[in-house]
């Protein structure tokens, strides 16, 4: 019954899969974010409250869901590396750090952006999910910093596997702090019915379906980039080098 799972977890066989899902993801969630951002820019109606300044919450919302979702992966990649000794899930977490430090980032940019005129001010250093988004940040940034100052591969796995736990207990809080403490943030709105006009809602989970797309899309491309280094001494990665078709 799992057998097609061992298969995936095979380098070579995940290397060639990737390589064919990849442009499936992409395609469709570039599609999808070109049309969500013609929506959401120029056909749903303004905010009564907001004005036009609400639409910086097409990129906003997909980026800080993709900051939380890519730590999951990682931590829960690393998890599985921990347990059952799997070097592709370590993979899988080493390339989700980048991307998702890229998306955390951009919801902390935005965010800002977004804040200034509804706020007044770029920064709060008040705000609990604002400092909880930052140390999001941080916790990417330690990640790929220790695997870096770790020359042993095996050993720059585990530890950077158990920094990425660890950090599951900031994700917690990043998700609930609007509901834990005061913060300028609103709560959830996205699924809670008559909070958003439906246009605006649709656009908007367009966006983020888009976002995704081309997330695991990108999260492909580096982890085949990261097998790559892992698997540069083994046989199938000189074969596929030396043959007709050079790996692409």
């Amino acid at each position: 019954m799992w057998t097609w799972f061992h298969k995936l977890a095979s380098p070579p066989h995940f290397y060639r899969t990737a390589a064919i899902l990849s442009p499936w993801l992409a395609m469709p969630g570039l599609a999808l974010i070109a049309w969500g951002a013609w929506q959401g820019l120029f056909v749903v109606p303004m905010d009564y409250q907001q004005g036009d300044a609400f639409r910086i919450i097409y990129v906003h919302v997909p980026s800080a869901y993709l900051s939380l979702m890519a730590y999951m992966i990682m931590a829960t990649s690393g998890a599985i590396g921990l347990i059952w000794r799997m070097k592709l899930a370590h993979a899988v977490a080493a390339s989700a750090a980048p991307i998702g430090a890229a998306f955390t980032f951009l919801a902390l940019a935005t965010g800002s952006i977004w804040g200034r005129p509804m706020w007044g001010t770029w920064w709060e250093w008040g705000d609990p999910r604002m400092m909880s988004e930052l140390i999001l940040l941080f916790l990417y940034f330690g990640y790929m910093a220790l695997r870096s100052a770790i020359d042993d591969t095996a050993k720059a796995d585990k530890a950077s596997a158990v920094l990425a736990l660890v950090g599951i207990v900031n994700v917690v809080i990043v998700h609930f702090s609007v509901e834990w403490w005061s913060s300028l943030h609103q709560g959830q709105t996205v699924f809670k019915k008559g909070t958003m006009d439906a246009e605006m809602k649709t656009a908007l989970l367009i966006m983020i379906l888009g976002f995704t797309l081309l997330f695991g899309a990108m999260l492909l491309r580096r982890i085949r980039t990261e097998v790559l280094y892992r698997e540069r001494r083994t046989r199938w990665v000189r074969e596929m080098i030396l043959s007709p078709e050079g790996g692409s």
